[in-house]
C-alpha cells in the first residue's frame, strides 16, 4: 500500500513536471515574460493586502468593516508592500501601447482592437454582479440588517472602480501614445494644493482618479518608446519617489499608509493623493529594475508556469477574492465569533489569527476561479482570428488538465 502510494505520488510529480514544461515550451520565444511577472506580483499585491488590512467584525448578527491599521498605525508599512497598483497600471500602460502599435501594423480597426482589450476585462463582471445581486436579495429576504448587507456588497463591488479607470485609460490609448507623465503628474499636484493648501472643496479631489494613475500608465507607454531602458530610469523613479513620498508624509500631514483606512479623515488611495502618486512612481521605479531579474527567473519553467496561471485568471482572482474572504467569514459564523475573522483587529494576537486563515481564503478563491474562469477566459478576437496569447493559454492549460489526469 505504502508502495503504491509512493508510485501515485512519483507519477503525480512527474506529471506536473511534464505539464510545467510544456507551458514553457508552448510560450513563444518573444514574448518578455518579465511583463506578465510583474502583473501576476501586482494582482496577488492586491490580493493579500486586502485579506490583511480588512476585516468583518461580529457585532451580534451584524458585520461591519474595519482594519487593523485603525488600531494599529504601524502596521502602516504592510501597505507599502501591498498596495501595488502602480505597477499593474505600468504594466497596463505597456501592454495597451505595443499592442495598439502592432495592431494598427495589421491593419486592425481601433474599433477592433479595443473589443478585443476591454472584452475580457469586463466580460467576468457579469458573474459578480449577477452573484451579488442573487445574494444580496436574499440575504435582505432573510432578514440580514441592511448595514450588514450594505458592507458586504460594498466590499464585493470595489475592485469595479479600477476595472472603470483602467477601462477609460485603456480606450484613450491612442492619446496616450505620447503624453509625458509630468502632465498628469502636475494635474495631481495641483489638485492637493487647491484641496489641502487653499482649503478647496473635497470633491476636486476625484479628479486625480484619472491624473493619479495616468502617471504609471504613461510611464508604460514610455517603456514602449524605449524611454525607460537601463538602470538610471529605474534608478530616478525609485530614488525620487520615495524621498518625495516620505517628505509628503513627514512633514504635509499625509497619511502614511497607501491604503484607505476606515474612520481617517484624508486617504491615500480614494481618491489618489500626491503621496499616493509618488509612491507609485517609487514602485514603477522598482519594477523597472527588477526586470532583468524577472526575465531571468522566468527561464525556470516552473515559476513561469505559476506567472502563466495567475495571468490567465488574472481578472478573475481580482474580482472574486473579496468575496472569498466574505464567504469564509459567513461560513465561519456558525462557528461562533473566530480570531482573526470576526474580532475586532486591534492587537498582534489577531494579526497571528488572520495569517493563519490566509490558506483558507486561497483554498476559497481557489474554487471562485474554477467556477467562474470561463467568463474571462472565453473567445477573443483580433481582426477575425483568435489572439496568439488566449491560443497558448488555453493550450498550456489543457496541457496541464491532460497531464494531471494521466498522472
Amino acid at each position: 500500500m505504502r508502495g503504491g502510494a509512493r508510485d501515485g505520488i512519483r507519477q503525480g510529480a512527474h506529471g506536473i513536471r511534464r505539464a510545467v514544461d510544456r507551458i514553457d515550451a508552448a510560450t513563444p520565444p518573444e514574448r518578455d515574460r518579465a511583463v506578465d511577472a510583474l502583473r501576476a506580483c501586482a494582482i496577488l499585491g492586491v490580493v493579500l493586502g486586502h485579506w490583511l488590512v480588512t476585516a468583518l467584525v461580529a457585532d451580534g448578527t451584524a458585520l461591519h468593516a474595519a482594519s487593523p491599521l485603525q488600531h494599529l498605525p504601524w502596521l502602516a508599512p504592510i501597505s507599502w508592500v501591498f498596495q501595488t497598483l502602480a505597477v499593474f497600471f505600468l504594466v497596463g500602460g505597456h501592454v495597451a501601447t505595443r499592442g495598439y502599435r502592432s495592431a494598427r501594423a495589421r491593419g486592425t480597426t481601433y474599433r477592433q482592437w479595443l473589443t478585443s482589450r476591454l472584452s475580457r476585462l469586463f466580460r467576468p463582471v457579469a458573474a459578480v454582479l449577477a452573484l451579488w445581486t442573487v445574494a444580496a436579495t436574499a440575504l435582505l429576504l432573510t432578514g440580514a440588517p441592511f448595514g450588514t448587507v450594505r458592507t458586504l456588497v460594498k466590499l464585493a463591488l470595489s475592485p469595479m472602480w479600477f476595472l472603470l479607470v483602467f477601462g477609460a485609460l485603456t480606450a484613450a490609448t491612442p492619446l496616450l501614445l505620447r503624453l509625458h507623465p509630468l502632465w498628469p503628474l502636475a494635474v495631481v499636484l495641483h489638485v492637493d494644493l487647491v484641496r489641502f493648501g487653499l482649503g478647496g472643496p473635497d470633491w476636486l479631489g476625484w479628479v486625480n482618479l484619472a491624473a493619479g494613475w495616468l502617471v504609471p500608465y504613461t510611464l508604460g507607454a514610455a517603456w514602449t518608446r524605449g524611454e525607460l531602458e537601463g538602470r538610471r530610469a529605474g534608478l530616478l523613479l525609485l530614488g525620487g519617489g520615495a524621498v518625495a513620498t516620505a517628505a509628503l508624509v513627514a512633514w504635509a500631514g499625509y497619511p502614511a499608509a497607501m491604503v484607505g483606512v476606515p474612520g481617517a479623515a484624508v486617504s491615500n488611495l480614494n481618491p489618489p493623493t500626491l503621496a499616493a502618486v509618488t509612491f507609485g512612481l517609487a514602485q514603477c521605479g522598482l519594477a523597472l529594475l527588477l526586470r532583468d531579474r524577472l526575465r531571468s527567473s522566468m527561464r525556470r519553467p516552473v515559476a513561469w508556469a505559476a506567472v502563466a496561471v495567475v495571468n490567465l485568471s488574472a481578472m478573475t482572482i481580482f474580482l472574486w477574492h473579496q468575496t472569498a474572504l466574505m464567504a469564509t467569514t459567513a461560513t465561519g459564523l456558525a462557528l461562533g465569533r473566530l480570531p482573526g475573522l470576526h474580532t475586532v483587529p486591534d492587537g498582534l494576537g489577531w494579526v497571528a489569527a488572520r495569517l493563519a486563515w490566509i490558506p483558507v481564503f486561497v483554498l476559497v478563491l481557489a474554487v471562485c476561479r474554477s467556477a467562474f474562469r470561463s467568463f474571462e477566459q472565453g473567445p477573443r478576437r483580433v481582426g477575425g482570428r483568435t489572439s496568439r496569447v488566449i491560443r497558448v493559454h488555453r493550450r498550456t492549460e489543457q496541457a496541464a488538465v491532460e497531464e494531471a489526469r494521466r498522472a
